[in-house]
């Protein structure tokens, strides 16, 4: 049994999830689409998942990320409440979960506390999450907002970010053509140097 989830779940729920079997999935691949119903939840034990909403004009804002350890709270919402998707999941990287039919989710709230708090665990976090989204696209100006996910990317990715200007104007909620500009801009400062596909910082953001 993958130890990921040994933690969380008690021995019995463990035994059930093992027996679902565990799904490969390579990077880009769209695991809910918006309108959808929701058949299966994810747990994922490797890569992560991007959580976002897609606009008539194709313009995309990403809402949260699942990692290991982790499952989709809205799939999860949807399946408990019957109700289709309002959001789109895809694949960042190659991702190993277990798949979960949503019978055993329902299932699941009823006959184990470790499944019932985990889940309630998720909607806290996911919450908190979606606040400080909804914080910065209300209150913050674009580059200040910028700037703040340059820092939270250089963490996870180093000073070696490998994320385009359309990547970065999903992530804050705006314009390709805005990102473009104020990257040219801290590229001016010094701050950062452009490549394609890549953002290197130079300096402490």
């Amino acid at each position: 049994m993958n130890t990921t989830y040994k933690n969380i779940f008690e021995p019995e729920l463990l035994d059930q999830i093992e027996q679902i079997g565990i799904v490969e999935l390579d990077k880009g691949q769209i695991i809910l689409k918006e309108n959808a119903y929701i058949k299966h939840v994810p747990l994922v034990l490797e890569g992560n998942i991007k959580v976002r909403k897609i606009d008539e004009s194709g313009k995309e804002i990403v809402l949260y990320r699942i990692y290991p350890g982790e499952s989709c709270i809205l799939s999860i919402t949807y399946c408990l409440n019957d109700k289709n998707s309002s959001a789109e999941a895809i694949t960042e990287a190659k991702t190993k979960l277990f798949v979960v039919p949503t019978p055993k989710v329902k299932e699941w709230m009823n006959t184990y506390k470790s499944w019932r708090d985990f889940i309630f665990n998720l909607y806290h976090l996911r919450l908190l999450e979606l606040l400080t989204l909804l914080n910065n696209v209300s209150f913050l100006h674009t580059d200040t907002r910028l700037i703040n996910k340059l820092r939270n990317l250089q963490q996870l990715h180093g000073s070696d970010i490998p994320f385009t200007h359309q990547d970065l104007a999903n992530e804050i909620g705006t314009a390709r053509e805005v990102i473009s500009r104020l990257l040219k801009q801290f590229e001016n400062d010094g701050i950062i140097k452009l490549e394609r596909g890549r953002i290197k910082i130079l300096r402490p953001l």
